[in-house]
């Protein structure tokens, strides 16, 4: 089932999701809601506040690509927990489906290691590096009310898209701050 996706303003994106204490059927359900909302929005990733569920699950899918370490693989966690992060890190732009239509610089660490449960409640270990750990770190953030608009390198400077078309652009973002 596709649900429906809140956008900025929302006071759910601002709280911190509980833990999951129990993985059963509904945990799982929201799971494949979450994956099919997040394809029908053409995302790369999806965390449960987004869909106005205050609970530590996410998904991330990066259409599989040679060059890109990790794609081509649905990951669904719950309770995941970065454990390490390298000292490398690297700038890149990032969206995100709750703030349709922005794109803004961030700075990630390049490798991350993650602990997790996976759908079926396994205590899982998940070492990521480039654009898979860039998105499980966003989608991490949303699980704590961080946005993406909050750790922008440059404040200053966003992208609005509009239909395939990008710019940059110093328009303020409406609701924006925190």
């Amino acid at each position: 089932m596709i649900r429906e996706i809140r956008k900025i303003g929302d006071p759910v994106l601002r709280r911190k999701a509980r833990k999951v204490e129990k993985v059963n059927k509904d945990v799982q359900k929201l799971l494949d809601d979450m994956i099919e909302t997040m394809r029908a929005g053409n995302g790369v990733g999806l965390a449960a506040p987004q869909v106005g569920v205050l609970q530590r699950a996410l998904v991330v899918e990066i259409e599989a690509n040679e060059k890109i370490p990790g794609s081509g693989v649905t990951y669904a966690l719950i309770n995941p927990e970065i454990v390490r992060q390298s000292e490398e890190t690297w700038e890149s732009q990032e969206g995100c489906l709750s703030i349709p239509g922005w794109r803004g610089e961030v700075e990630r660490p390049l490798r991350i290691v993650v602990k997790a449960l996976d759908r079926e409640g396994n205590r899982i270990r998940l070492e990521a590096e480039g654009w898979v750990a860039r998105v499980l770190q966003h989608e991490i953030d949303h699980l704590e009310g961080v946005l993406f608009i909050d750790k922008l390198t440059a404040p200053d400077r966003v992208w609005r898209v509009e239909e395939g078309r990008e710019e940059e652009t110093t328009e303020e973002m409406a609701l924006a701050t925190p």
